[in-house]
């Protein structure tokens, strides 16, 4: 896996998932959904993964993308977009790194060009 440049706009996100598209690559994207409390990320904040493990954005700041990656290859692979949600009650956030008392939800989907 090539590691995520966390700090490209939205914009550059958005051009480099069509790029990939263009190039016949398979493209997921997450999506910061909604957010509670204290959250590295605000709602809108992108992570776009290929199927080579080559990432563009962010949804955490790190302490839950590697979760939203492996949804995202799920997600990729043929599976059914889904919603994540990562939170202080849950051990799976204690597991991500998410123990500061926030709550995030977000979206995975595969991009189709």
């Amino acid at each position: 896996m090539t590691e995520a440049n966390a700090f490209a706009s939205q914009d550059d996100i958005l051009a480099t998932a069509g790029s990939w598209l263009a190039e016949g690559r398979k493209v997921a994207i997450a999506t910061v959904v909604k957010t509670w409390g204290s959250s590295p990320r605000p709602v809108g904040s992108r992570l776009v993964v290929d199927g080579d493990g080559a990432m563009v954005g962010s949804v955490s700041g790190g302490c839950i993308e590697g979760a939203v990656i492996k949804e995202a290859f799920e997600v990729m692979a043929g599976g059914k977009p889904r919603l994540l949600d990562f939170g202080v009650s849950d051990e799976q956030a204690w597991d991500v790194g998410l123990a500061c008392g926030g709550k995030v939800e977000v979206w995975v989907e595969r991009l189709e060009g």
